[in-house]
């Protein structure tokens, strides 16, 4: 009973997602340690270089669990205040590799707005595509005793459909707060592999989706002879995309070189959010490379037929040579 279940929860999402309707973007739980893919505010967000790798297993007891990772590289540029970097993702689902992949540049400009605040307006371009192995799927009707035969289900007529995209962001932070947004999908790039006509025409279209995220850090340096930093910070990452919408609460404690975090996720009370998981983050992060590794424990009515969902964070950083001109004390987590 619960095999048919859960295969009858990817089928719902799978036929979802192939048609484009109320289509929503992958996401991760440790948001801050994929910076770009949050917003291009974050490009250049360091005192020289940095790449990160992500990678989520999202639902893995169901039939056709979803598989995504991002690579990302960027690089703050001194001598002009901005920073630029390049991200690719790609977001796997089922034995039909129903897929996502987005490749794209990302601007960010730094200024000053007083004494104590910065800011960083960010630009994202990208080109995005969805695409389907549909020969590689078997429905129930293509079983028979004599082997397999044709579906009767409508085949896509697009094996694949690419497009271009944009989005933009900005960030304001000081020595101890930050709090940003960001629109991403403003050119609401077409993601169906079905032809849609008439009122039906906007269901093939990605929504647009607005992010509002922000926090603050609690920190104190060490004791006597040994320097150990200790920190505590609160943030949230509130997203709205078509009907949906979701809320993460959560808290880091940082004593060096280990990070603790934990987070709820959901919108209680509204159908659209609900009550979705309870995520608990454990990091290691040593000079100048941070590893960190999160489970997504569901709290609705997926619990016990999904797994939950596993997530792997790897971020290198360098300084360059050159001293930069002022210090950007940033007070964004990095998980």
């Amino acid at each position: 009973m619960a095999g048919l279940l859960r295969t009858v929860i990817f089928a719902i999402f799978f036929v979802s997602a192939i048609c484009g309707l109320k289509a929503q973007d992958p996401q991760f739980s440790q948001f801050y340690a994929n910076p770009l893919y949050l917003a291009p505010s974050f490009a250049g967000l360091t005192e020289g270089s940095r790449i990160g790798a992500n990678y989520r297993n999202q639902w893995p007891q169901l039939p056709g669990k979803f598989i995504t990772y991002t690579f990302s590289y960027d690089h703050w540029f001194d001598n002009y205040d901005s920073g630029a970097g390049i991200i690719l993702m790609q977001d796997m689902a089922g034995s039909g590799n129903l897929r996502t992949t987005n490749i794209g540049v990302q601007y960010s400009y730094d200024f000053s707005l007083n004494n104590e605040w910065q800011m960083r307006p960010g630009v994202h371009f990208f080109y995005t595509e969805r695409a389907i192995d549909f020969d590689k799927l078997v429905f129930n009707d293509q079983i028979t005793p004599g082997g397999q035969r044709p579906t009767t289900i409508e085949i896509p007529p697009l094996s694949k459909r690419g497009g271009v995209d944009f989005s933009t962001s900005a960030l304001m932070y000081s020595e101890q707060y930050w709090v940003g947004f960001a629109v991403d999908h403003l050119l609401r790039p077409n993601h169906s592999l079905y032809e849609f006509e008439g009122d039906e025409a906007s269901n093939a279209f990605l929504p647009v989706k607005y992010s509002v995220f922000g926090g603050t850090k609690f920190s104190r340096s060490g004791r006597l002879i040994r320097r150990l930093e200790e920190s505590v910070q609160l943030a949230f990452l509130y997203k709205q995309q078509g009907p949906f919408n979701q809320l993460d609460l959560g808290m880091y404690w940082y004593r060096n070189p280990l990070v603790v975090g934990a987070w709820y996720r959901g919108m209680p009370g509204l159908s659209s959010g609900g009550q979705d998981a309870v995520v608990f983050l454990l990091g290691y992060k040593i000079d100048q490379f941070n590893i960190g590794y999160s489970f997504d424990f569901p709290v609705s009515q997926l619990l016990g037929s999904t797994g939950g969902a596993h997530e792997i964070s790897l971020t290198y950083s360098w300084t360059s040579i050159r001293i930069p001109k002022k210090p950007r004390m940033v007070p964004c987590p990095e998980f």
